[in-house]
């Protein structure tokens, strides 16, 4: 499976089979984290066979089975949440080409035990990953009219890109965009109060997936 077919088979999984991840399995979501580590400067780390990502009324209502986890960690800088946003979409998406499902967790999840954890770094949020009970469904989702202009006739891939921002998961399902184009320039807006970065980071890596990096530049001087 590739990232582009993962991005759209991928939904939001909130129950877990008590399967175990595999090793393979497990040393590929690490490599791919210590990637993503290097390159954004950050601390994300894979947790395993530990439930107390959640307290016991969210694991009873809410997130059962979950035991395997993504902290999304990194040094309090400006940028961090978007950051994270960004690499979380590719744990993501790199989890379910290995056949697992995964629940972007912003605001549910254990703060105060996993900051802890953390030390001097800002834990954002969680992504719960195993294999699901089931596949999840589409989240309601806004339209191409409603996130997105373009300055004259949109190109293939700057709808493609769209496209793509629309299956990412954001906070509270509100999709809270704005995605502009001219020429080859792309501008994604978000307004999404305390999870404005995170979102944006997800809807940029949707975009450049969805997109091809090649059509395209991001506009940051406007």
């Amino acid at each position: 499976m590739t990232m582009e077919e993962a991005m759209k088979k991928r939904h939001t999984v909130r129950k877990y089979t008590d399967i175990s991840l595999e090793s393979d399995v497990t040393e590929q979501l690490i490599y791919r984290i210590e990637e993503n580590n290097d390159k954004f400067h950050l601390t994300i780390r894979l947790n395993t066979n530990d439930t107390s990502a959640f307290n016991a009324l969210i694991k009873l209502f809410l997130a059962k089975g979950v035991k395997n986890y993504f902290v999304l960690s990194g040094p309090d800088t400006p940028n961090l949440d978007e950051k994270l946003g960004y690499c979380g979409a590719d744990l993501m998406l790199y989890a379910q080409t290995l056949g697992l499902n995964t629940w972007w967790v912003g605001g549910t999840f254990n703060r105060k035990k996993l900051n802890e954890k953390a030390g001097k770094n800002k834990v954002i949020g969680i992504i719960a990953v195993g294999y699901g009970t089931n596949q999840g469904t589409a989240h309601k989702s806004k339209s191409y009219e409603d996130i997105a202009s373009y300055d004259g006739k949109a190109p293939e891939w700057f709808r493609k890109g769209v496209e793509a921002v629309l299956l990412a998961p954001t906070a509270l399902n509100k999709q809270a965009f704005s995605i502009k184009g001219y020429d080859r320039y792309v501008k994604i807006t978000c307004d999404n109060g305390i999870f404005t970065g995170a979102d944006l980071g997800l809807a940029k890596y949707h975009f450049e997936l969805g997109a091809g990096m090649e059509n395209f530049q991001w506009d940051t001087d406007h």
